[in-house]
């Protein structure tokens, strides 16, 4: 049984993250698309490596959101990253980033 006590201890421990939600543009279509977003895969895993970018998930389901990231950064350590990614730089994405908090530890199985 989870206890008043026992919440309280966990969140506590809660660390703050970052929270990206990438948007598509139409000129994600055009012509040499691809290279880019290429390019903005080979950023994520080096964004990963080094730690900054916990999860990255694509997300292809048509909607008007292709992808979500969680960083160990502040809001604007990630707006600064994202500002100098090849995808958005070639406009074809746009970006939100959202604060928000979790468990130190918390993996997915």
């Amino acid at each position: 049984m989870i206890t008043d006590d026992m919440m309280r201890e966990r969140l506590a421990r809660t660390k703050k993250y970052s929270l990206l939600i990438l948007h598509p543009t139409e000129k994600l279509q055009a012509p040499g698309a691809y290279a880019v977003v290429w390019e903005h895969g080979r950023r994520n895993f080096q964004l990963r490596q080094d730690g900054v970018l916990n999860i990255v998930c694509p997300v292809g389901d048509g909607s008007d959101v292709c992808g979500i990231g969680i960083f160990d950064a502040s809001l604007d350590e990630v707006r600064r990253l994202m500002e100098g990614d090849p995808g958005v730089q070639a406009g074809l994405f746009t970006y939100e980033v959202h604060e928000t908090r979790g468990f130190p530890g918390d993996a997915l199985r």
